[in-house]
């Protein structure tokens, strides 16, 4: 409860100057000053710099007037506090009408507690409860009533408020704004809002403030009446907007808001990458449903779970074709996110759209890769299985045959070494092309490896129609390829195997066909096999044959012998060939003519080539151990065996497992095999390069030599071709063959090593031509580990 007002009347007499010549007991009271004292003083002087400036003004308009004048002010009294009271001046005039004194009488409202009031409001107490700040200004600017707030957010005191403008509590950048709001609201009588920050004078830290001012009038004088309200947490929302409003902007992703009304929902925003994405602009697209861009009858499985997310008011990801403005399709990746109002309602989808299209495309061209063969286009061998194992599925439900045709091209290799690859190439795109334009678009023609193809014909109704198909495939073979101005004769051994006749699977057909093939092929013509029960016997041979060879690699039934090489110029041995052999359980020991090619066809010549890299790296360990490390030992890798990549690697950790210097192996490549595949040929000597391994050139001059290219290749040495050697004659001791490659080696700066040297004439021929080593029977048969090391040993002694 706030006590009861009273009423404080403090009267005074000033003279016609201005100062004060008497006051009564209640000035006394109110100032602290007594009568005696208070004598001879400026009647302003009672008041602050603020209410006295006011006084003087209007004081001199008072001496000319006979009315009562009633101004507020603020007192400055005895106890260095301020006190707000309303001043009534009274001018007196003599008999002659002159001014002579001015009786002056202060007001003032006290509460128990030392408040202010006007009448019996509490006014002071109202207005510090106000949530911002409150203000009223005078003409100039000074303040005539204010409340704390304005204090604590501007740091000003009491005193400091007393003699402040309005101005000072803001920035020297906004004092002018500030200062035409005031003049509007005094001069034209404006409501006036506008936003600044407030000061504080501590610390100089602004703070956002929405302020406010009208014009009221009290006692014949205009005032500014405002406040003030803190917007910091305004301006924090707004900037918040704005940020996010620049990232949906930035965003590199389509972005749609759409409101939630029932069936459609209509857009209400979408941002710059939504209108580079679609072609559509805003206003385009502001009030329509999404569905605008829908690709017609195109991915309705996808459009429908996205309208039951809707429905359902639940989150959604989605991939489906939409069409941009100007009608292309584009792939879109969509999520769409319901957003709830504060009461948990659905009231907007927030959709963000990704263009997936180059990544569709990317992926579908990755897909036709992996699947093609990269020269013909035709599927590969992956896409091969996974074809005829469809076409066997399809043939079991619908009771009709599936034919399996595979072709092997007729000279092809001679293609190659007398045109070049370019012309090969051209033969197999040419052959892939009328392959396909034989067969209907249900069947599939693929390139297994080289010149080998493979049809799977689907839906064959009778083997009269399978017979009729596969006579067209070998009548589009008949006619030649034309390479520049070469007509290369082109035919085919074709054969042929039927489902369910000739195997119940995948692998039974193409096997079967591959029998058939091989029949045909050996026909040496343009032929067609259909696969026969007779056949299987061969293709069961083969197999067991294939068996035998897997069985030789688990029972350790390989094993190597070792034929010394010698230097021409020294005498001396200069290293070894390592030269496998098999212990075959029933036919003996078989030397490597009569398994390596069937090996090499099946593929069993991959492990063959790793048990002859363990056991060449094991002797030489054992030749290290017995002092004779520096001596190299050569192995032969076939093309098959590198072809099938990290064999360098394979090589390097067999070293390493073993404990053998790289140049203590030197691997022999045949020079057929680097022709044929000039780029993982050079791959493969570069990575042994990089390795320190030896690198040789066996059957040097056996066929077509590409020079130019093997000069460009990092080749430590060349084995002269056998049959270099033997056309050595010991009548006329000619050998211009060998003296040529000789020569040509040399002039690649690489050793020349003569092998299978018979007789004592071939010997002396290579030495008078400067070949560097040969090895062969004509000095030492191929010897065991054992007999190896004793060879050395006796030489050693010599």
């Amino acid at each position: 409860m706030l006590a009861s007002a009273l009423t404080t009347r403090a009267a005074f007499l000033i003279d016609d100057a201005g100062i004060i010549v008497t006051w009564n007991h209640g000035c006394e009271h109110l100032f602290g000053i007594s009568k005696a004292d208070i004598a001879d003083r400026p009647a302003h002087s009672l008041l602050t710099q603020a209410s006295g400036d006011a006084f003087q003004r209007h004081w001199a308009s008072l001496k000319s007037s006979s009315d009562s004048l009633a101004i507020d002010v603020d007192l400055a009294v005895a106890d260095g506090a301020v006190r707000q009271a309303e001043l009534t001046l009274s001018p007196q005039h003599g008999l002659d009408g002159a001014f002579t004194a001015c009786v002056a009488m202060f007001a003032l409202q006290r509460h128990s507690s030392g408040g202010e009031m006007i009448g019996s409001m509490p006014l002071r107490s109202i207005i510090n409860v106000l949530p911002g700040t409150f203000y009223v200004l005078r003409n100039d600017s000074t303040f005539a009533l204010w409340n704390k707030a304005l204090e604590t957010v501007t740091g000003f005191s009491t005193d400091d408020v007393h003699r402040a403008h309005a101005g000072d509590m803001f920035d020297l950048t906004e004092q002018a704004k500030i200062a035409d709001k005031i003049r509007h609201v005094f001069e034209r009588g404006e409501q006036v809002f506008v936003e600044a920050n407030l000061l504080n004078k501590q610390d100089g830290k602004g703070t956002p403030y929405l302020l406010t001012g009208a014009r009221i009038e009290c006692k014949g004088e205009h005032y500014l009446c405002g406040m003030g309200l803190d917007i910091s947490l305004r301006h924090q929302q707004e900037q918040q907007l704005r940020l996010r409003e620049r990232a949906l902007h930035a965003a590199s992703n389509g972005i749609v808001i759409t409101r939630c009304s029932g069936r459609d929902n209509p857009i209400e925003y979408v941002n710059p990458a939504f209108e580079r994405i679609t072609g559509y602009r805003l206003d385009e697209a502001i009030g329509r449903d999404s569905r605008f861009m829908a690709a017609p009858g195109m991915d309705s499985e996808a459009r429908a779970l996205l309208r039951r997310a809707i429905d359902e008011r639940r989150e959604v990801h989605v991939t489906f074709r939409n069409q941009r403005k100007d009608g292309v399709l584009f792939w879109n990746d969509l999520t769409i996110t319901p957003v709830a109002d504060e009461k948990g309602r659905i009231t907007h989808f927030i959709g963000v759209i990704n263009d997936i299209t180059a990544l569709k495309q990317r992926t579908a061209l990755l897909e036709h890769e992996v699947h093609h063969d990269a020269l013909t286009g035709l599927a590969n061998r992956t896409l091969l299985w996974d074809r005829l194992d469809q076409a066997i599925h399809m043939a079991q439900r619908n009771k009709t045959l599936v034919a399996t045709v595979l072709m092997d091209l007729n000279g092809f290799k001679k293609i190659n070494d007398t045109l070049g690859h370019e012309a090969g190439d051209e033969v197999l795109t040419v052959v892939a092309n009328r392959l396909l334009s034989s067969v209907r678009d249900s069947d599939t023609v693929a390139r297994l490896s080289g010149d080998e193809f493979v049809l799977v014909l689907v839906n064959q109704p009778s083997l009269r129609f399978t017979l009729r198909m596969v006579e067209r495939l070998r009548n589009c073979m008949i006619r030649p390829v034309v390479f520049g101005t070469h007509q290369i004769a082109v035919g085919a051994a074709i054969g042929v195997s039927v489902y369910p006749h000739d195997g119940a699977t995948a692998f039974e057909l193409v096997r079967a066909a591959d029998v058939a093939m091989y029949h045909a092929k050996a026909t040496r013509k343009s032929d067609v096999h259909f696969f026969s029960q007779e056949m299987k016997t061969t293709s069961d041979a083969k197999r067991l044959v294939e068996n035998g060879m897997r069985a030789a690699v688990d029972r350790d039934e390989l094993f190597l012998v070792f034929q010394p090489k010698i230097s021409l110029r020294t005498g001396r041995i200069s290293g070894f060939e390592a030269l496998l052999r098999w212990h075959h359980p029933e036919q003996g020991v078989l030397l490597p003519s009569s398994f390596l090619p069937e090996a090499e066809e099946n593929g069993m010549i991959v492990p063959f080539g790793n048990v002859v890299l363990q056991h060449t790296c094991a002797f030489l360990q054992r030749l290290a151990k017995a002092g004779f490390g520096q001596l190299p030992v050569s192995i032969n890798v076939s093309q098959r065996e590198y072809a099938r990549g990290r064999y360098v690697d394979n090589v390097a950790d067999t070293l390493a497992r073993f404990g053998i210097a790289p140049s203590s192996l030197d691997v022999e490549v045949r020079e057929d095999g680097l022709v044929t595949n000039h780029l993982r040929g050079a791959e493969l000597l570069a990575q042994l390069s990089d390795l320190g391994v030896l690198r040789s050139v066996d059957a040097f001059g056996n066929g077509l030599s590409d020079l130019n290219y093997l000069q460009q290749l990092p080749l430590s040495h060349v084995k002269l071709a056998k049959m270099a050697v033997h056309q050595i004659s010991a009548e006329t001791h000619c050998g211009i063959i060998a003296k040529s490659l000789i020569d040509i080696g040399h002039n690649m700066n690489l050793t020349v090593i003569a092998e299978c040297v018979e007789t004592r004439a071939q010997m002396n021929f290579l030495k008078s031509n400067n070949c560097d080593e040969m090895q062969g029977i004509y000095y030492k048969e191929p010897l065991s580990a054992d007999a190896a090391e004793q060879l050395l040993r006796a030489c050693a002694a010599a």
